[in-house]
């Protein structure tokens, strides 16, 4: 049956509003470089051109940021000045392919961190980061002489390093959202912090687990790609990090996500 030209018209219409979706959605890495991670991630400063110094971002999340990963952001008002400066500093640099992917991650990783927390400082106060406009598609990360969106950093850079882990470590300053850690990423420690990140969070009450069941969190619905590489199951991603390991073939379900703000109260 032949399509009249309005149908064809309307599937055309259709199909670009999605690509301009995909676009905006951060699908882009502004040709800034991503080293792939090995298959063991050693921590190491020893392999790279350029050693980044995080210590600004690490003392603002000592102070502003809880154990359990929850922000102080009327405190980080008051050291706007100290956080301007190290997004400064960071924004002043663009990663090379000569940095190492232990550089590369801890960058990527502070940078989002940071630059959520000034989204959420720059529409404070609010109830839930969905409530700003575009804060996953609008270009509000400047790195050298680009401007990328947090969703092209996270997509579009750090999901091409082969290191899901990462999941774990960006915050989307949401109460489903794994915590933010107090403490910044560095070259030196990223695989240990990784670790900590994602076991903390498997075994958190993010994730309702026992032997024959799973409700997980809507990140591994989300982001199931990245778990289930190399003939991995879901399940045995989880159970490499679960205190409590569940049965194979248990039926997984997803946990509604709570998108209200991660703050202290």
């Amino acid at each position: 049956m032949k399509k009249s030209p309005l149908i064809i018209a309307f599937i055309a219409a259709i199909f670009l509003s999605s690509c301009n979706l995909i676009s905006s959605a951060g699908l882009s890495s502004k040709g800034l470089p991503t080293n792939e991670a090995p298959e063991e991630l050693p921590s190491t400063t020893a392999n790279s051109e350029v050693n980044v110094d995080h210590s600004e971002w690490n003392t603002l999340l000592k102070k502003h940021v809880s154990n359990e990963g929850l922000v102080d952001y009327k405190g980080f008002m008051k050291d706007r000045a100290q956080l301007n400066a190290y997004l400064s500093k960071l924004s002043e640099m663009k990663p090379t392919k000569d940095w190492s992917v232990q550089e590369q991650l801890a960058y990527y990783i502070n940078i989002y961190n940071a630059y959520t927390v000034d989204l959420i400082l720059n529409n404070y106060p609010t109830k839930s980061i969905k409530d700003i406009d575009g804060p996953w598609t609008k270009d509000i990360v400047p790195i050298g002489d680009v401007d990328i969106s947090l969703g092209g950093v996270e997509n579009s850079i750090l999901r091409k390093m082969n290191e899901p882990r990462i999941h774990f470590a960006i915050n989307c300053a949401s109460s489903s959202c794994p915590k933010l850690l107090n403490e910044a990423y560095t070259a030196a420690k990223i695989n240990e912090q990784l670790d900590r990140a994602t076991k903390e969070f498997v075994n958190s009450d993010k994730n309702e687990i026992s032997k024959n069941s799973a409700k997980l969190s809507s990140i591994f619905d989300w982001y199931k790609k990245d778990f289930t590489e190399n003939g991995m199951t879901l399940l045995d991603y989880v159970n490499k990090y679960s205190n409590v390991k569940i049965d194979a073939g248990t039926a997984v379900n997803y946990k509604d996500y709570d998108w209200n703000l991660n703050e202290q109260k």
